[in-house]
């Protein structure tokens, strides 16, 4: 069965960071690009990056790019996301997804993704 669990997120504070894990089981990870997507209050769920099989494509969406770093451990079977210099639009909840096709779509925001974790919560408010 696949899971996908995420951890790290939390309440910080604008320019604040946090480093966001996902621990990936039931299927071959190395395999396969992974992904992470965020869905703001009110709002849809947005892909806001991906690093393919081997991590030698990545990409981000326009409003997380030079912000947000996203690196996999294929030995641990995990990815994780580090985000920096927070903002208030940041807020959300954070997904880890593995897109229904198993490389990158640059256009990140377009992906479809055929599995995700339940999330974890980032708020980030003064």
């Amino acid at each position: 069965e696949v899971q996908l669990v995420e951890s790290g997120g939390g309440l910080v504070q604008p320019g604040g960071s946090l480093r966001l894990s996902c621990a990936a089981t039931g299927f071959t990870f190395s395999s396969y690009a992974m992904s992470w997507l965020r869905q703001a209050p009110g709002k849809q769920r947005e892909g806001i990056s991906c690093i393919s099989s081997s991590g030698a494509n990545i990409y981000y969406s326009n409003s997380v790019k030079g912000r947000f770093t996203i690196v996999r451990d294929v030995a641990k079977k995990t990815v994780s996301l580090q985000m920096n210099n927070l903002e208030p639009d940041d807020t959300g909840l954070y997904y880890c997804a593995r897109p229904v096709h198993p490389v990158c779509d640059p256009l990140v925001t377009r992906t479809a993704w055929r599995d995700w974790g339940q999330g974890t919560q980032v708020t980030v408010s003064s």
